[in-house]
């Protein structure tokens, strides 16, 4: 097995454990879109306590990759409320599966067709 079949694997147990209610091809998209930053453990995670981290969630992957043209405080409203669905006490934020609820939240599961 790959190692990005490990990491969709792993990705995909996250969720259902969670009960994220992500599909697993999603999962796969956002995974394969990330690329190599997946394999390094400071970027496979976002911090919700971090406001900087939070504001490049924001513009890079929101308004840039997603095209999103709300307000920075809908968008930073939707990024707590995902920080809070994976739940606070969760150290395991994902990105893969952060960046897969908030496509999903804003309708953009197309971008990763």
């Amino acid at each position: 097995m790959s190692k990005l079949a490990e990491k969709i694997e792993h990705y995909t147990e996250a969720s259902k454990k969670l009960r994220l209610g992500l599909s697993e091809d999603l999962i796969q998209k956002v995974t394969k879109g990330l690329g190599p930053s997946i394999y390094n453990k400071d970027a496979e995670s976002v911090s919700c306590s971090s406001k900087d981290e939070l504001a490049r969630v924001r513009d890079n992957f929101l308004k840039k990759k997603l095209g999103l043209k709300e307000s920075d405080d809908a968008l930073d409203a939707a990024i707590k409320e995902v920080c809070e669905k994976m739940g606070s006490s969760n150290r395991n934020k994902y990105r893969a599966l952060f960046y897969a609820l908030l496509a999903k939240k804003f309708g953009k599961e197309s971008v990763y067709a």
